[in-house]
């Protein structure tokens, strides 16, 4: 049970998530934007995998934001090798598919990563360490309770039997890293039976709900303060099997280098129709007009197991395709979705949408002194439409991100 100085915590937690913000004097929006279109052109069988690795739970670089920004801008036959990708089926088999890229202009990526004021020194040799990915107090959240657990946007956080957590973008499909299901090499162990859990109670627990329902209604009202809720461990977790995975070869080829991260994003189809409310993509927008420069992210960390843990935190630097921040994970978080939330001007309404995939922590040396960051995968154009063509089928519905 949290203690009463968490509460403060708490309650600014309650409020951010569930109150419209009406006393912002101006709304952050998403901004709709024409995507390019990427298309498999050809699928070609592969040898059957191996499945003998342990998989990893975290990702680790010694590149750092500098390091990435001074990296040379990719070609398109580049990103067509980068974006082309393989598939593997429940039954074993694997396949390769070559892509097109189709209406994409290099010039339009207005992302600081390539400007020279961004590109200015020399790289620092970096050092990589493992270590807990907390920065200072630790700010996660336990969500308790089936009447949060079961409400979105929690409810689209799900759980790998790898080991990582993902998150719901269709009707059946999850976004996850693809550390989670590939080692860069091979497929790890387990990844052929690959299954996906979605937290459920073992039995009703109204009085757990029903006991924060009335807490958050008496403190909004200006009744007596809020109290955090007991933990609740009555939870179990439901699994439906995945019957494709989609890796991009950007990952499976770079993982040795720097860039690898750059592609660290995965997508599983299940089986059957998952039933829950999914979480729309959308293209990162760059971190100055993110609400309060804010990203967020619902995962299952290791050190709290059988629970669903939240965070939000300020985003930092950031490339054309990774962005840097310090919000408090373990492993086991790693494949989460980033998210924002942000007003949509069509719809009329405020609209989460996942703009990245988390992948890993990095420790670093840069003149001495050390840096450490934990990295997110952005959704860019490029990668929206690519993501988007694996869960509709079709570009059409792909086109404007």
């Amino acid at each position: 049970m949290r203690s009463r100085a968490a509460l403060p915590w708490f309650t600014s937690l309650v409020f951010l998530l569930f109150l419209p913000p009406v006393f912002c004097s101006s709304r952050p929006q998403w901004m709709p934007q024409r995507v390019p279109v990427v298309l498999p052109q050809q699928t070609e069988a592969r040898p059957a995998p191996h499945f003998s690795s342990p998989a990893r739970l975290d990702v680790s670089s010694p590149c750092d934001p500098e390091c990435h920004k001074k990296a040379p801008r990719p070609s398109y036959w580049d990103l067509r090798q980068h974006l082309a990708y393989e598939t593997l089926h429940s039954d074993g088999q694997l396949t390769e598919t070559a892509i097109g890229i189709y209406g994409y202009n290099p010039g339009s990526d207005t992302s600081l990563a390539y400007s020279p004021a961004g590109s200015t020194g020399k790289p620092q040799q970096s050092h990589v360490r493992r270590k807990r990915q907390i920065f200072g107090h630790d700010g996660r959240f336990s969500i308790a309770g089936q009447n949060f657990l079961l409400k979105y946007p929690f409810s689209v956080a799900v759980k790998l039997s790898t080991g990582c957590s993902g998150t719901l973008v269709g009707d059946r499909h999850v976004l996850t890293a693809a550390h989670c299901v590939h080692d860069g090499k091979n497929y790890v162990k387990g990844a052929q039976r690959l299954r996906v859990g979605f937290l459920k109670p073992k039995q009703r627990d109204a009085q757990s709900s029903q006991f924060l329902r009335s807490n958050f209604t008496n403190h909004v009202e200006g009744g007596p303060g809020l109290y955090a809720p007991p933990t609740n461990d009555k939870m179990k977790f439901q699994w439906i099997r995945a019957k494709r995975t989609h890796v991009p070869k950007g990952w499976i080829k770079g993982n040795a280098n720097e860039i690898g991260m750059d592609y660290d994003y995965a997508l599983l189809e299940l089986k059957k129709p998952h039933k829950r409310r999914h979480m729309k993509l959308g293209v990162s927008p760059p971190a100055q007009r993110l609400p309060g420069r804010r990203v967020h992210f619902s995962g299952y960390d290791n050190d709290r197991p059988g629970q669903l843990v939240y965070r939000f935190c300020l985003a930092g630097e950031e490339t054309s395709d990774l962005l840097y921040q310090h919000c408090d994970a373990q492993p086991g978080a790693s494949g989460s979705g980033v998210y924002a939330r942000m007003w949509d001007g069509r719809r009329r309404r405020w609209e989460r949408k996942v703009i990245g995939v988390f992948s890993g922590h990095q420790w670093v040396e840069r003149q001495g002194a050390s840096h450490e960051f934990n990295v997110a995968v952005r959704i860019t154009p490029l990668k929206y439409a690519q993501i988007c063509y694996w869960i509709k089928g079709n570009f059409v519905d792909c086109r404007e991100g």
